[in-house]
């Protein structure tokens, strides 16, 4: 009974995050407009979390292994809990992108902690339990934007950041009387390679940004050098990990065919999906003229869709496979950015007439399906190939993600920034990112195609080495 506390434990962490993370997507129009920033300036708000919770997932999967599961979550919690209070007295917009870098470590080392955690409380039921996951999150993204919309819109936009402090104390205490200490190993926190590759993306974050703000030919030379600077870091990060005792990414887990893969595919997906949702209210706002309270809303169907798709998969999963459900998944997504590229006032189906705010909850609605059938089978895939670390693989993944929707968000802001109709913008990024993610359908067959395929796999790769 007592590993059931424990994934409740677990699971309020990841829906306060998932709150969190949708409820600033809804507040984000309002900040920007508060501040008086600029576009490019107030996307840091958001693409600065995403970046350093890209470098904390395989740093925090590392530390979970050496320093113990229970003190390394709840270290997280605190540092989230503490950044989700510098958010809350930000005095401007510097000051807020400082403290979303802060609560960014602790939010981005949540999900392979937490995936650790369960596969140990849960080692036959592992596909499961870690697919249920997927569930929590839909079930913080309905009540995000919801509540975000609600608090911002009676409270201002800081009341969303007080919300997490209660949460996280809450989310603490449960943890230190329920969490197990775990086993530990022997090695060390390779932060010369996290420096390395947090390194790599600001400077091509800052690149991008420069580039859309420059104004004479040396702000234009100053975002070339910091893009140079991006791929001389990352070069410097994979040699230094090849070197490495203790890397923070197993060159194994990047260099096997199933693992390239399901990294990419994780890469290009949240790129379209992570990224690209942290706008949709900042699009229903601009182009909808539509109130905050109404764009928190407007996310609501797309977090049923995936909660209700998402657990119907997971329940299925090991009879159904990993490939079909990713296919599946891929194309309804491929459909619904399509359909929200095309600004429409209404449309008439069989007779009966939809707005154009019911249009759009109904592909918010798609999309969600679409994500809730493809999450869960992109999550679990090729992770029995390495079942003793999830955590690891887990943090991999996530970082891959993390990464597609830190560059979807800079390259978004840019265009966003430099297009004078806003509608147009978000039509040419809804229509080219439609166009990347068919780039992964080769990509699913790469993988193995269910968990009782994967020890064949890895034997086969054996046997040509």
């Amino acid at each position: 009974m007592s590993r059931y506390f424990v994934f409740a434990v677990v699971s309020l962490s990841l829906l306060l995050i998932a709150i969190s993370g949708t409820a600033i997507s809804v507040a984000f129009p309002v900040i920007t407009s508060s501040f008086g920033a600029s576009l490019i300036l107030a996307g840091w708000v958001l693409s600065v979390y995403q970046l350093v919770a890209t470098a904390a997932m395989p740093l925090a999967g590392k530390a979970g292994d050496i320093f113990g599961g229970k003190l390394t979550f709840m270290v997280s919690l605190s540092v989230f809990t503490v950044g989700s209070l510098l958010c809350a007295v930000a005095p401007n917009i510097q000051f807020l992108i400082a403290s979303r870098f802060i609560q960014g470590i602790g939010g981005g080392s949540f999900l392979p902690l937490a995936a650790g955690i369960v596969a140990d409380e849960f080692p036959r039921a592992r596909q499961q339990a870690i697919g249920l996951f997927t569930s929590i999150f839909p079930i913080g993204q309905i009540i995000g934007p919801n509540l975000g919309g609600w608090m911002v819109h009676a409270f201002g936009w800081r009341s969303i950041f007080w919300f997490n402090i209660p949460l996280g104390a809450i989310a603490f205490i449960a943890s230190a009387f329920l969490l197990k200490s775990g086993q530990r190993e022997e090695g060390h926190m390779d932060l010369v390679g996290a420096s390395l590759f947090t390194g790599s993306l600001f400077a091509f974050i800052s690149g991008l940004s420069g580039m859309g703000s420059s104004k004479d030919e040396s702000s234009w030379v100053i975002s070339g050098l910091l893009l140079v600077t991006s791929v001389i870091l990352i070069i410097a990060f994979i040699r230094h990990e090849g070197k490495s005792k203790n890397p923070i990414i197993d060159l194994q887990i990047l260099k096997e065919k199933p693992f390239i893969a399901a990294n990419i595919y994780n890469f290009i997906y949240g790129a379209c999906i992570f990224g690209l949702m942290s706008f949709v209210p900042l699009y229903a706002v601009s182009v909808y003229g539509m109130s905050t309270l109404e764009s928190g809303l407007i996310l609501t169907p797309r977090s049923v869709g995936m909660m209700a798709a998402s657990t119907v998969t997971s329940i299925f999963l090991t009879r159904w496979g990993y490939r079909w459900p990713m296919l599946i998944g891929t194309i309804t997504i491929v459909l619904s950015l399509c359909l929200l590229g095309v600004e429409s006032p209404g449309i008439n189906v069989l007779g009966i007439q939809l707005s154009s705010t019911a249009l759009l909850v109904v592909i918010m609605l798609l999309s969600g399906i679409g994500m809730g059938v493809a999450a869960p089978a992109a999550n679990n895939a090729c992770i029995e190939l390495m079942p003793q670390r999830v955590a690891t693989i887990t943090g991999v993944r996530g970082m891959f993600r993390q990464s597609g929707g830190t560059i979807s968000i800079a390259v978004t802001s840019l265009l966003l920034e430099n297009i004078a109709d806003m509608a147009h913008g978000f039509a040419l990024v809804f229509f080219g990112l439609a166009a990347i993610m068919v780039i992964t359908t080769p990509l699913v067959f790469a993988m193995p195609k269910g968990s009782w395929a994967l020890p064949l796999a890895k034997a086969a790769s054996n046997q040509r080495r």
